[in-house]
């Protein structure tokens, strides 16, 4: 088991999805000490606020997918989702070090490893919790080397009330005019999915100044047209 070695990256730098997902099971601590131990520049993952305000690293609303177990995130409380254990990529290996992990966990491993934290903030979410992310980040000591990413667009907005300067992507699945309208009117830069991504798209983002992140990339063949178009980070699964 490893990743697939994209030598002729060039400047672009690679972001490991959930962790490397492609080989543990994503957004699990194995999951972002395997991004770490490699040279990836930063390990993507994703938080929910859970019913009694905490935060918990998740890509799913439901817990059904990862561990079998019908539990809505946000209508559960942070204790019983810990207990939960997740399967493994095989579905079949018991494993204890697969549960869900707290946002302290993970930036605690990207600072060990020195990596990029990409935090996505799931789901629109209170002023509140959005600040309690930033401010939780800040305390680590890791907020400058976060990035946060959402598509909920009033979360990126709530963040710069009160953090102007945090650095911030807009996430967009079809990169619609308006969403880059979004981007092009705000300090965010854009993270725009793969597979409806353009040279045409890229260079308007460039030409304003703009960051171009995307997902989910794990062929060499559309890494490379990625490199084509001019993107600054590829986020993928197995790639590195």
């Amino acid at each position: 088991m490893n990743t697939i070695k994209f030598d002729d990256k060039g400047n672009i730098k690679m972001i490991a999805h959930r962790g490397v997902s492609g080989l543990e099971r994503e957004n699990t601590c194995p999951a972002f000490v395997a991004a770490g131990v490699k040279s990836y520049y930063g390990i993507e993952t994703d938080v929910h606020v859970t019913k009694d305000g905490e935060i918990i690293v998740i890509h799913d609303d439901n817990l059904m997918r990862v561990a079998g177990v019908d539990m809505k995130v946000e209508e559960s409380n942070f204790d019983d989702l810990r207990k939960v254990r997740l399967k493994d990529v095989d579905e079949v290996t018991e494993r204890a070090d697969l549960f869900l992990p707290t946002l302290e966990e993970y930036i605690s491993i990207c600072k060990k490893y020195d990596k990029q934290a990409v935090l996505e903030l799931k789901n629109p979410m209170q002023k509140e919790s959005v600040w309690k992310i930033a401010d939780i980040t800040k305390t680590l000591g890791w907020f400058e080397r976060v990035t946060f990413i959402s598509f909920a667009r009033e979360n990126l907005l709530y963040l710069h009330e009160k953090y102007p300067n945090a650095n911030a992507q807009f996430l967009s699945t079809h990169s619609a005019d308006d969403d880059i309208k979004f981007v092009l009117d705000h300090r965010f830069d854009a993270d725009f999915c793969a597979t409806f991504l353009t040279k045409e798209k890229v260079d308007v983002l460039k030409a304003a100044g703009k960051k171009v992140n995307c997902w989910t990339v794990n062929t060499l063949e559309q890494a490379a047209q990625m490199k084509a178009f001019g993107v600054d980070m590829i986020t993928t699964n197995i790639l590195e």
